[in-house]
């Protein structure tokens, strides 16, 4: 059950802080609920203004993190306000933050379904779903980096300018939004598609969208408030594409 926030005093917070707090840890509640972490695991993020960020701790629950654990940084790392470390993974929030100015919010989990394809070392890159295509185009695969390392972020830097979600090899999942509940839904987002292609696979195969259906839902974008820079052009992988990638192999 998710708590109630608003027996939390604002010890002078702003009021946005505030807001952004609570809502950090209604999100990190749910995706402990969901399974998308577990233990310690996991971290988010929110851009407070040009200079600082909003961050969860290292060692912290996100099932029982609560708005006053929350750590305040400037763009280098620093802690300006709270106590403990910042999340091991403060330089994979950073370079988002330094990569998109459009980028106000980064979450990092484990769904387990998404995991097991990042592991598997495979994308999800086929057009199977119209909501994918039009929230997230497709969402690649970034090389493996030791969590916690700059190695991590060094596999991410030419992927991020242009993708909202993108799986981690072997770690698990990234994704980024206008707000924490944008990069949350995101990361659903991701773990849905995971879970349809499993089981499609098992089912003979997905059936992929033709390159003019791709085509059409990439161009309605602006109807659902996806602005985002999504792709550079690149488009999911089609039923034609797929047929080509067959006939190269035989």
């Amino acid at each position: 059950m998710i708590r109630d926030f608003t027996l939390y005093e604002r010890a002078g917070q702003p009021e946005t802080e505030h807001r952004q707090r609570m809502e950090i840890c209604e999100i990190g509640h749910q995706m402990y609920q969901r399974g998308y972490v577990i233990a310690c695991e996991g971290n988010l993020s929110v851009r407070i203004d040009a200079d600082r960020i909003l961050l969860t701790p290292s060692g912290v629950c996100k099932g029982g993190l609560a708005p006053h654990d929350l750590l305040v940084t400037d763009l280098s790392g620093a802690v300006i306000r709270g106590t403990g470390q910042p999340s091991s993974e403060i330089q994979m929030h950073l370079l988002y933050y330094r990569s998109r100015p459009d980028v106000r919010a980064v979450c990092h989990g484990h769904p387990p379904t998404a995991t097991g394809f990042a592991v598997a070392g495979r994308a999800l890159e086929e057009a199977i779903l119209p909501e994918v295509v039009i929230s997230l185009g497709k969402v690649p695969l970034a090389p493996y980096g030791t969590p916690g390392t700059w190695e991590l972020c060094a596999g991410l830097e030419l992927l991020v300018s242009a993708h909202d979600a993108i799986l981690l090899e072997n770690h698990g999942v990234v994704t980024s939004g206008k707000d924490i509940r944008t990069a949350y839904y995101h990361m659903e987002t991701v773990e849905q598609c995971a879970r349809v292609l499993l089981a499609a696979e098992s089912l003979g195969g997905p059936h992929l969208l033709p390159h003019a259906e791709v085509q059409k839902l990439i161009a309605a974008r602006s109807r659902y408030g996806v602005l985002s820079p999504h792709n550079n052009g690149k488009l999911p992988l089609t039923c034609e594409s797929s047929h080509d990638k067959a006939t190269l192999r035989r």
